[in-house]
């Protein structure tokens, strides 16, 4: 045999070494040690507690006695010593050679001795009982110093029914002749040990049964048919019975025979029926059972009273038992509920054991079908948490804890298979029924970690279904002085079950239960159930975390695609609010748009994309963008309009049967002059604007109806022109702010609020965004609402000059000399040779090529300096680049050299050239430097 190599000595093995050489010692041997010395348990002589009244004859001893015998004998030679504990760790039975049992009695490890670890230390008894799974323990990882020269071994023994851990075998044998084999070999054992066990109570069934015919063979009996419900005896015809009533009736009486105490039970029935039920002990030898009758208040007795069988859905007749002699259980007779003889039926018959695997099984499934039912009710993984919690307590728990990884809840994708060791976690759910509702615990939204050797720890590292049975202190994991949840169980031992949120092959976090004390183990089934009620949870935490990172995704690019600062414009004094729809309806695509134009014109568009999401987001990205291009070509209102429906009409792939998701987008498109001090808007399928003019009321504006966008062809977009003074509140909105919950409402009297919340306005905008928004939108949007007020200013009258010349080349000097005469009297003469070069490449390309008609020259006086120059023709002027031997072709080369910006925009009849530069106010006019200028045009080739 291979001998297993020791880990290193425990803290403190050695006399007077106090130090801990715990390199390579597993966690969980490391965290029992601390929990052994935090208990004062004595390394060199354990005083362990012994039960010295035993029953001989259990029936853990008479199964395990002949499977302990053969293990004896397949390691006869070596010096192996077999113990059998039960589940409470008493020792009940032990085997091996006369030194390995003098060895156990100098340990103290005598029948009837109780080896917890509250007692014993770090032991595999011990550990086995508390982790419910099989153990090795080597050499010096034993807490007591008489046990470290053993490697010891152990295994559960648990009952085929129920998977209840009736107790454990342990195999113990020097180190050196210890061999991993042996852990393999005691497994097969207590297999065996748990058939036994099955084999005895298959027994004590057969017993039962005998009874139950020879009882059967006497007299008349009446039948109760459990697949149909029909009861039947001679004489009258049985009451009827629904099949929900008859599964009422047969779960109240699992309950029953389950029952320690409890005889009878009432069930109200329909038609102000009532079942009484009966429990009825049944003993025959070794064998116990129970029997349940059911009897009806309201039912006539019929029939001479007799023994009564039950017809099971497989044809098989089970007996009611003959009823006692008057006066056989007179103690109760003054509490039972009164029934005729002849008027009971047997519903059902089994052993209290069975009884109570069926009703806990029951039970599960119960949890189950509420779990399917009630968890994942919202795409909130906090929410779903604490679901989780909610139904656990108190049916499967006395306390639930749900942690989950930092990253999941910020809508990451987490890392496949388990987590890293330090992966931050964060506390999400805490419950432990409704009085602790108010008591102060380990606070939720807090970081929490747990360090190796926890049960939560194995939990994570595994990626499995964990129990564990050990002090409040240890199930905690907490550092010192900060608070666990499971402070609110009292101090003590109990019982912990973690199980893995696992989804997806992901590991998102860790649910933890807990029960007070030991008295009710987690068992086999228990870790299938909370595994089962983990996989469940784990799949709505993901779909939540996915529609967080997707409505976060959808939400960032929605936010970044919106302005950010609105501009800062002489023509107007602007405000906005975007409210995004609740959570369930996600991220919508209105959007609103403030784009500066020539002439100190400003443009204000608001839109709204149908339906929510990424693409709802990005699809108004796109409309945004688009709708800035051709702004910047100051093209009129209805122009705009006209191309973006154009560009909407367009599908992705002419040759696939698919539309824009732009389709049935609106638009509302404005453009305000502050010189003229008139607003030009057209709008697709949205709602008008609303004025409100100085001293008047508020109103909407009468603007042509054109269709949605993608639907062009239908009739063809106009525009409409309204006088504001300066003064006005414009405001422009998408219908979110006009629909009631759920989508829909009374639109007229929304916009009748509307209109009231703009006459009620203040002089600050942002007070009067605040109210439309409180009065208007609705407690749960189901659609996004943009909002965007503009307060409009007019030019003053001194900041503009116009005039107008001849279509003749000789106008271009005295074009110059009023612009030089208006800058100087605006103090603007650092701008005057720039500017006199503009106005005379501009006059001159409009007397060239301006067509016959007068030139009209404009300038425009506020933050920058705007030269306009207009005339007749819509030819489109372009930058080009002339040869060295070419006369002209230079010009707006200049004009783009010496300005900061420039365009040209249409009107009706004709066009208008603008140039834009910024004044610098205390510096010098720049001296002409004419090598400079002759070097723009070297011939580049």
């Amino acid at each position: 045999m291979n001998p297993v190599d020791p880990y290193p000595t425990p803290p403190g093995s050695g006399h007077g070494d106090r130090t801990q050489p715990v390199a390579g010692v597993r966690p969980e041997i490391l965290a029992s040690w601390q929990r052994s010395q935090s208990l004062g348990i004595d390394r060199e002589g354990a005083a362990l507690p012994v039960e010295r009244d035993l029953d001989p004859d259990s029936r853990l001893i008479r199964a395990a006695a002949p499977v302990l015998d053969r293990l004896c004998e397949r390691f006869s030679g070596v010096p192996v010593t077999v113990a059998l504990v039960d589940s409470r760790a008493n020792i009940v039975d032990r085997r091996g050679g006369p030194a390995g049992l003098e060895l156990m009695d100098a340990a103290s490890l005598v029948p009837g001795a109780n080896v917890d670890e509250r007692f014993m230390g770090t032991s595999s008894v011990s550990m086995v009982l508390s982790t419910r799974a099989p153990f090795m323990v080597v050499g010096h990882e034993h807490f007591l110093h008489r046990l470290q020269e053993l490697t010891c071994v152990a295994a559960p023994v648990r009952d085929p029914v129920g998977g209840t851990v009736r107790g454990a075998v342990n195999l113990s044998v020097p180190r050196a002749l210890a061999d991993p084999g042996m852990a393999l070999v005691l497994q097969n054992a207590t297999d065996r040990i748990g058939e036994r066990l099955l084999e005895l109570s298959t027994s004590r069934e057969l017993e039962l049964m005998r009874s139950f015919r020879r009882a059967r063979e006497r007299g008349r009996h009446a039948e109760l048919d459990l697949g149909s419900g029909e009861l039947s005896r001679g004489g009258g015809p049985p009451p009827p019975l629904a099949s929900q009533e008859r599964l009422i009736l047969l779960e109240r009486a699992v309950e029953l025979i389950s029952s320690d105490g409890e005889a009878f039970a009432e069930v109200p029935l329909a038609g102000s029926r009532v079942a009484v039920l009966r429990r009825r002990e049944l003993h025959h030898g070794d064998a116990e059972g129970a029997a349940v009758e059911v009897s009806f208040e309201d039912a006539p007795g019929t029939g001479a009273p007799g023994p009564v069988t039950a017809v099971a859905p497989d044809g098989r007749h089970v007996p009611l038992l003959d009823r006692p002699a008057a006066g056989a259980d007179a103690p109760g007779a003054a509490t039972e509920p009164h029934a005729a003889p002849g008027d009971a039926w047997l519903l059902l018959v089994g052993e209290p054991g069975v009884g109570r695997l069926a009703a806990e099984a029951r039970g599960r499934l119960s949890l189950l079908n509420e779990a399917g039912v009630r968890l994942g009710t919202t795409l909130d993984m906090w929410r779903t948490a604490e679901e989780l919690a909610e139904i656990a307590v108190p049916r499967f728990a006395d306390l639930v804890v749900v942690d989950l990884l930092e990253r999941v809840l910020a809508g990451e994708e987490p890392p496949p298979g388990r987590p890293r060791p330090d992966a931050a976690l964060r506390r999400v759910a805490i419950w432990a029924g409704e009085d602790s509702r108010d008591t102060p615990a380990g606070g939720v939204d807090e970081p929490t970690g747990y360090p190796a050797g926890t049960p939560q720890a194995r939990c994570l590292e595994t990626g499995q279904p964990v129990t564990d049975s050990v002090l409040t202190a240890a199930l905690s994991g907490s550092p010192a002085g900060r608070a666990h949840p499971v402070d609110l169980l009292g101090g003590g031992v109990h019982s912990y079950l973690g199980a893995p949120l696992s989804a997806r092959g992901s590991v998102l976090g860790l649910a933890s239960f807990y029960r007070r004390g030991r008295t009710k183990p987690y068992e086999q089934d228990d870790l299938t159930l909370a595994g089962e009620l983990a996989a469940r949870a784990a799949i709505s935490v993901d779909n939540a975390r996915r529609y967080r990172r997707e409505h976060h995704a959808s939400l960032t690019l929605q936010r970044s695609l919106l302005p950010h600062v609105l501009p800062r414009l002489g023509a107007a004094e602007l405000a906005s609010r975007y409210l995004p729809a609740d959570t369930r309806a996600g991220v919508g695509g209105d959007w609103f748009d403030v784009i500066p134009l020539s002439g100190l014109r400003v443009a204000l568009v608001v839109g709204d994309v149908p339906g929510n999401g990424l693409q709802a987001a990005a699809t108004m990205g796109r409309l945004r963008t688009a709708v800035r291009t051709l702004a910047g070509l100051d093209l009129l209102p209805e122009e705009v309009l006209a191309h973006l429906d154009d560009l909407v009409s367009r599908t992705p792939d002419e040759s696939a049967d698919e539309q824009d998701p732009a389709t049935g987008a609106t638009c509302l498109y404005a453009v305000y002059d502050p010189v003229s001090c008139r607003c030009t808007a057209a709008r697709a399928g949205h709602p008008p604007p609303a004025v409100l003019t100085p001293g008047g009321r508020a109103r909407l504006v009468d603007l042509p109806s054109g269709p949605p966008l993608g639907l062009g062809g239908i009739q063809p977009y106009e525009s409409a022109t309204v006088d504001l003074p300066a003064g006005s509140l414009l405001a422009m909105y998408t219908d979110g702010l006009l629909k009631e919950d759920r989508g829909y409402g009374d639109t007229d009297a929304r916009t009748g609020q509307l209109l009231a919340s703009l006459s009620r306005g203040g002089p600050a905008l942002e007070d009067v965004c605040d109210r439309v928004a409180d009065i208007l939108r609705p407690g749960s949007p189901h659609d996004d609402v943009a909002l965007l007020l503009a307060r409009v200013h007019a030019l003053p009258e001194d900041r503009v000059a116009t005039w107008e010349f001849p279509s003749d080349p000789s106008v271009v000097a005295r074009a110059r000399a009023v612009t030089r005469d208006q800058l100087a009297a605006w103090g603007m003469s650092e701008l005057d040779f720039n500017t006199g070069l503009v106005v005379s490449e501009l006059v001159t390309n409009a007397v060239r090529y301006g067509g016959r008609g007068p030139v009209g020259l404009r300038l425009l006086r506020d933050d920058s300096l705007i030269c306009e120059v207009s005339d007749r023709s819509n030819t489109s002027p372009r930058i080009r680049r002339a040869a060295m031997t070419e006369e002209g072709g230079r010009g707006l080369f200049l004009v783009a050299q010496f300005t900061s910006s420039w365009g040209a925009r249409y009107m009706p009849q004709g066009k208008t050239v603008w140039a834009e530069q910024m004044p610098q106010p205390g510096r010098p006019a720049p001296e002409t430097d004419e090598q400079a200028l002759l070097a723009m045009f070297d011939d580049l080739g």
